[in-house]
């Protein structure tokens, strides 16, 4: 593809780090540096080929992450020495204790908040216990599976139409006319061309971040996707209205 796509990306590059470790099951004391570096520079490859613009932090994570790894790679340095993976390990264990700090913090109700003031209308139609709200990379996870499960005529892409996220946020939307949720997958046309499906995620990102949508993984595994607001919303919304393809 020819251009680029601008879209905030909406969790950092240590938010990636804590998923690749979750995601592994890895001892955060004992991270196979080599391993997870090349996890990560995948991830940032496939950032690329979704033509994605991301911060420069996850390529200074990457630069980090790569130090590290030839450091380790040197022979065995002193046993006096420090690991040269606590460079990693002591801001990423910072890192957890802080957000899991701001998530209890979160939860706690704001002096004030709510008071004398009419109970705002619900529009979840699911009960969160049903599933767990997931993020940025484990959606990046899901649509790299299902575009590495499609067959190889499909993923030849010579269409020369142009689709635009404000013309997928409003297919998207019209979905939800008709249904209050979604699985995942289903958002994708089996015979959509890769240039398609590649707008309908960053459509479904961009709606996340405006919190239009929540994204829960349910029980059983399925990915399911929950507009939380109005249909007309997004249309009234300015930031859609004036979302434009570059």
């Amino acid at each position: 593809m020819d251009y680029k796509i601008e879209i905030d990306i909406f969790e950092g590059p240590m938010d990636l780090l804590v998923h690749l470790v979750k995601k592994n099951d890895l001892d955060i004391y004992n991270i196979p540096i080599a391993f997870i570096t090349k996890q990560y520079l995948d991830y940032i490859k496939i950032l690329q080929m979704l033509n994605i613009d991301f911060a420069g932090d996850f390529l200074l994570m990457a630069s980090t992450l790569s130090h590290i790894k030839s450091k380790m790679l040197l022979p065995y340095y002193n046993t006096e020495e420090e690991d040269p993976r606590l460079d990693i390990v002591r801001p990423l264990l910072e890192y957890i204790e802080i957000k899991s700090a701001g998530e209890k913090l979160l939860k706690r109700d704001i002096l004030g908040d709510s008071v004398f003031k009419r109970p705002s209308v619900n529009f979840s139609f699911h009960d969160e216990e049903d599933g767990m709200k997931i993020g940025l990379f484990e959606l990046v996870d899901a649509f790299n599976r299902m575009m590495e499960n499609c067959y190889d005529d499909h993923k030849v892409d010579d269409s020369v139409e142009e689709f635009s996220i404000l013309d997928m946020i409003s297919e998207i939307t019209a979905i939800f006319f008709e249904k209050p949720s979604v699985v995942f997958t289903d958002l994708f046309s089996e015979n959509a061309p890769y240039r398609k499906k590649v707008v309908i995620f960053l459509a479904i990102l961009e709606m996340a971040k405006m919190e239009f949508l929540e994204i829960s993984q349910m029980p059983s595994g399925t990915i399911r996707v929950f507009y939380i607001g109005p249909p007309e919303a997004a249309y009234e919304n300015q930031d859609v209205r004036e979302l434009a393809f570059k």
